[in-house]
């Protein structure tokens, strides 16, 4: 399987005083070639022109370098997320549905990376960094989400987290299966986006949270 997209990179070599940078740019490279998982540290000091020894300078073993790879992504994530709600603004539902369509082109536009965090299998509890620019990444989704759920009266407002895990579930299980850069996603007789707002949509209205019924009022 090829993770190839538009958000890999050429081959790097090491110039000096970057070579952290550069063995996460040969290790996003191999990710996307051979995949989270199809290749050692060895290949990645040797993509990144430098010998199987000088990768030891900034990370430990090969978990360490693809948590990098991982916090990166996550970061980026995060910004991506944070400029898609932009605050609720101009309504928090169309904020809410901007959010999933930037989750979905993060996962098409940046597919190593996405690889990277969510298929390496790198142990959180050894890498708390990567852990915390994750629960960051996910804050910007459970801060759009308690904003949605203030608009129900309070004795109907569902958990916000148990909200934001849905629809972080809806959205990761869409972008995995349908939306991501590399030949062997599924095909859909409709957009990635348009299966996510439609499921986002019918979500929403069980909760009672609707576009036009009037339920946007806080009690």
């Amino acid at each position: 399987m090829s993770w190839t997209g538009p958000g890999d990179r050429g081959r790097r070599g090491y110039h000096h005083g970057n070579l952290r940078e550069a063995l996460i740019a040969a290790a996003l490279d191999l990710i996307g070639q051979k995949g989270a998982a199809g290749f050692t540290f060895a290949e990645a000091a040797r993509a990144a022109g430098v010998s199987a020894a000088a990768p030891y300078r900034h990370f430990r073993d090969r978990d360490d370098l693809m948590a990098g790879v991982a916090r990166l992504g996550f970061e980026k994530l995060e910004a991506a997320l944070t400029h898609a709600w932009d605050e609720g603004r101009p309504d928090a539902l169309a904020a809410f549905e901007r959010v999933g369509k930037a989750y979905l082109a993060f996962a098409r536009e940046e597919t190593a990376s996405y690889a990277a965090m969510f298929e390496a299998g790198v142990p959180l509890d050894s890498h708390p960094e990567l852990l915390q620019a994750g629960e960051r990444a996910f804050a910007v989704l459970r801060h759009a989400s308690d904003v949605l759920c203030a608009r129900l009266p309070k004795a109907n407002r569902p958990p916000s987290l148990m909200m934001a895990l849905h629809v972080w579930s809806m959205s990761h299980g869409i972008a995995s299966l349908f939306a991501r850069g590399d030949p062997a996603r599924r095909k859909l007789p409709m957009t990635a986006e348009d299966l996510l707002e439609a499921g986002v949509l019918v979500y929403l209205r069980g909760l009672g949270i609707g576009l036009d019924d009037g339920a946007g009022r806080a009690g």
